[in-house]
């Protein structure tokens, strides 16, 4: 049976609304949630520090120490939600509801609860016995522009050696994920009647061409790349969105294509992004077509931390399984950017992230209890 307080906080963070999305429409901010949090720290012997974000009067980041000395445990977390479609659920998704064994409610897996159980696993040890702090990081809009851990990666203000990040792993480590790069390339012609060529330049096949180079360099990127620890084991990239022209009977006056680009490891994004605008220049050339390639977001580095860190040897430890490679991205580049060891290690699931009746399985939180335990026990008592 779980504490009642524990439950508590559990579902008060689903009931405090965070979506954050790239759409003002669904956006919405979180300081509500990073307020009750902080309460809840202080009210545990922690420090706590709200951040705001430059330019956004609604949205901060938290950052919660307990102890004192060099190094430390960071426990992260981030407080925003995806937008959801609540006539699709079965329940109201800002409701914490038990039934089945399942906690239900929008952010139970992805990520709300892990913040509660830092908390949680935290209350059960006496700061005055650590040599190294914990730190509780919690922050905003992870699930669109990841400002949050930017801004704490921009402010270069140590927090820690190691960090784990609760996002749902099932109970397994990830040491290294794929990063996100998503790019628009716009081809711009002329527009003119369709039935004389010569009167136009046409975008629309301009970017059949920048098509057809992609492709080709996407084939040579799997062809260079590939790491069998990943599911997919090569870097993907697709054509995911495209527009151009407005009528049969006019020649294409501009035409927009959006790409995913996932990378692994050791790619680096500023010079796949070169190579891409090198790519489309040479798709172009001679054809009179003006063109550009810019970001449709700011990008997910990808994440490797070293199988030989003692960060990824203790979760090992603790969890009985290797280490692991998935394909969504996290902040952990941004704390790896920090000289942090990054572990990525929570309860939930992925598989129920993002979709209708989200849930966090109980069977979980004592296993999850248990290795944040044995995370503070080494990194902040024994280290």
């Amino acid at each position: 049976m779980h504490q009642p307080e524990l439950m508590h906080m559990l579902k008060r963070l689903i009931e405090i609304p965070s979506v954050s999305s790239v759409s003002p429409s669904h956006d919405m901010g979180n300081r509500p949630l990073i307020d009750e949090l902080a309460g809840w720290c202080e009210a545990g012997g922690f420090r706590v520090e709200v951040r705001h974000l430059e330019g956004v009067a609604d949205k901060a980041n938290l950052v919660a120490s307990l102890g004192k000395g060099p190094g430390g445990l960071v426990l992260a977390g981030h407080t925003d939600t995806v937008p959801c479609d609540p006539h699709l659920w079965s329940q109201d998704p800002f409701q914490g509801v038990v039934r089945d064994d399942r906690l239900y409610g929008l952010g139970s897996c992805d990520m709300k609860s892990f913040l509660a159980l830092a908390l949680e696993a935290a209350a059960g040890f006496d700061p005055k016995d650590f040599r190294h702090p914990l730190v509780i990081l919690a922050t905003a809009d992870e699930e669109s522009s990841m400002r949050g851990a930017r801004a704490i990666a921009e402010a270069g203000q140590p927090l820690g050696r190691q960090a784990v990040i609760g996002e749902p792993t099932n109970l397994r480590p990830v040491r290294m994920h794929k990063g996100i790069l998503m790019e628009g390339i716009r081809v711009t012609g002329q527009a003119g009647h369709s039935s004389d060529p010569s009167l136009g330049n046409s975008a629309l096949e301009g970017m059949h061409r920048v098509m057809g180079e992609v492709l080709a360099w996407r084939d040579e990127l799997q062809a260079r790349h590939r790491n069998p620890q990943f599911q997919v084991a090569v870097p993907t990239l697709n054509l995911g969105h495209i527009h151009g022209g407005d009528n049969p009977n006019r020649i294409c006056g501009q035409c927009e294509l959006h790409i995913d680009l996932r990378p692994l490891p050791g790619m680096e994004p500023d010079a796949l992004r070169q190579t891409l605008t090198e790519r489309v220049d040479k798709a172009l050339q001679d054809t009179g077509l003006d063109h550009e390639v810019f970001r449709l977001i700011p990008g997910v580095p990808p994440m490797e931390t070293p199988a030989d860190s003692e960060l990824v040897r203790v979760t090992e430890e603790l969890t009985g399984h290797a280490a692991e490679a998935v394909a969504f991205g996290t902040e952990g580049p941004f704390l790896r950017q920090m000289d942090m060891d990054v572990v990525i290690l929570g309860p939930g699931d992925i598989r129920q992230a993002h979709q209708p009746d989200e849930y966090l399985a109980l069977d979980r939180i004592e296993p999850m209890l248990k290795i944040l335990r044995g995370l503070i026990q080494r990194f902040c008592i024994h280290a």
